[in-house]
């Protein structure tokens, strides 16, 4: 099976951490050179200069718009192109609605959408000119199953759904494609909260993933051949039933 990103560029997005990070480990291994964008500076510059010369850090904070406004100019001009971009930065609440903070709400609405949306938006005329490229969003199983305990996180993963379903079909014409990876429970800093024996027991029991699983179906769905679109993977941990 050919996994190989040998020539191609990549921009992932909240990639200072988790998924992001993973993702951008594994797509420089396949041979790809990644921008990694996130707005937290100074861990950007520290992972970049652990994963070499092909990793390029670029400081955007996607709930500003004139920030993303600059994001596709300097990537082109740090790598000329860009092949693939992974609009995987998001944020997560749970919890009854009757007891929420409709401003937190807000401020995760915002960053799950409109800033994933603006930031596809942002990239897209670059490759409707080439005639090429791959658009990825991290989704979440609880885009396609709601869950019942994270009403308003699931809520912003259905716009995501409805978004990658719709602008495929937009941009097929271009040579575009447009996918979703959707994973379950995943170890990242959105579970900060949680007591490290909580994550080995969850991680023990099958109940939760790591972030390089995650990253390994990313690099499957971006290396099928360009007539095959992989619209949605689910990936979850075995013990978990939805």
């Amino acid at each position: 099976m050919n996994l190989d990103l040998s020539g191609k560029t990549a921009a992932i997005t909240g990639a200072a951490s988790g998924i992001g990070l993973e993702c951008a480990r594994t797509l420089l291994a396949a041979g790809a050179q990644v921008v990694l964008v996130d707005r937290a500076e100074e861990r950007l510059k520290e992972v970049c200069s652990e994963l070499g010369s092909e990793a390029i850090a670029l400081t955007i904070d996607l709930t500003a718009p004139e920030s993303v406004a600059g994001m596709m100019p300097q990537i082109l001009e740090k790598t000329g192109k860009l092949d693939i971009f992974h609009a995987n930065a998001g944020a997560y609440i749970g919890g009854e609605v009757v007891d929420g903070d409709p401003d937190a709400w807000d401020r995760m609405l915002n960053l799950n959408i409109n800033a994933a949306f603006r930031s596809v938006h942002a990239v897209l005329p670059h490759m409707v000119e080439r005639k090429t490229g791959d658009i990825l969003f991290t989704s979440s199983v609880a885009g396609l199953v709601p869950v019942v305990w994270e009403p308003i996180y699931t809520a912003s993963k259905h716009a995501v759904q409805a978004f990658v379903h719709t602008v495929r079909r937009q941009v097929a014409k271009h040579g575009i494609r447009v996918g979703a990876v959707a994973p379950g429970p995943v170890v990242t800093p959105l579970l900060s909260d949680w007591p490290q024996e909580k994550l080995d027991d969850a991680l023990a029991a099958g109940s939760i993933m790591e972030p390089k699983e995650v990253a390994e179906a990313v690099l499957f769905m971006l290396t099928r051949p360009r007539n095959v679109t992989i619209r949605d993977l689910v990936i979850l941990p075995q013990s978990v039933d939805l």
